[in-house]
């Protein structure tokens, strides 16, 4: 005999092949669209030559936690177990590193004859944002009917509700997928040596108060509402401090991986975690509110 869940999982998960190429369709149009701007970035397409192999490799290892996870939240259809989502993640690498090599070459950026550790290097840190932005699309570009958006935004509400530490995993995804668009420019070092501490604490100010706005006070689809008699601050205290956290150790991680951070004084890494975390920590509040 069924229970009202199962009768739910039947009603909004039909399984049926043409559901699923759409869904691979979406996940190539958001690897495309969010994983652009990296892939028209100089700073990137170098980075495949000089990267320490280790430090690439890690960063590959850990992005596919990463996409599990957030498989499970918004995968190509709806996933209920941990197998379906370890599936989507695959698949949605497996689209990340078939558009990042066909942009690509499309750009002349990997040519015949190249070194092939060139090639995959190239690849390779192109397809962790591209393959965010293959599950993004499903988020952004699927098209729900009321009642199917409806039980999603029940299925969000409910795993916040029972886990804060996956909202704050989920925050550092957001952080992840701003922070490697930025981080492989000179920019971001150039600033870091600009800024004077005054600078740095109206920014690390300015990106606090971002983040809270953008989850509870500017009124964005999927933004969260305080409970009846709940003080501003609990919120702060609860989700935007530790959001703030995690997007600066975020930072810390991408800038040490493209080699940022080697043979740099404490106080200049300081002023790149803080500048860095200014982009990330608008990643993570978006991730509270599309994820």
């Amino acid at each position: 005999m069924q229970t009202r869940d199962d009768q739910d999982k039947t009603k909004f998960y039909k399984p049926d092949s043409r559901r699923f190429l759409v869904g691979l369709a979406r996940g190539a149009a958001g690897s495309l669209i969010f994983g652009l701007p990296m892939l028209m970035t100089m700073e990137l397409w170098f980075l495949g030559f000089y990267i320490e192999r280790y430090r690439l490799l890690l960063l590959l290892l850990v992005n596919i936690p990463l996409l599990v996870v957030l498989a499970h939240r918004i995968g190509f259809e709806e996933t209920f177990t941990w197998r379906q989502a370890f599936r989507d993640a695959v698949i949605a690498y497996g689209i990340a590193i078939a558009m990042s090599a066909a942009v690509l070459t499309l750009l002349g950026v990997v040519k015949a004859g190249m070194p092939p550790t060139d090639i995959l290097g190239k690849i390779a840190v192109q397809a962790v944002p591209a393959s965010i932005g293959a599950l993004l699309g499903r988020s952004q570009l699927g098209g729900q009917n009321d009642e199917e958006a409806a039980e999603e935004d029940k299925k969000k509400n409910r795993d916040m509700t029972t886990s804060y530490g996956r909202e704050l995993f989920m925050m550092g995804i957001g952080a992840l997928f701003l922070s490697l668009n930025v981080a492989p420019t000179e920019e971001i070092i150039l600033i870091s040596f600009k800024m004077t501490p005054w600078h740095a604490l109206v920014t690390v100010s300015l990106s606090i108060l971002i983040m809270h706005a953008f989850v509870y006070a500017v009124s964005f689809r999927g933004a969260h509402q305080l409970s009846q008699g709940t003080p501003q601050w609990h919120a702060i205290v609860r989700f935007t401090l530790p959001g703030y956290v995690v997007a600066i150790l975020i930072s810390l991680y991408v800038l040490w991986t493209f080699g940022r951070l080697d043979d740099t004084a404490f106080t200049h890494i300081l002023m790149s975690a803080i500048v860095l975390g200014f982009p990330g920590a608008i990643g993570a509040a978006a991730a509270r509110l599309i994820l």
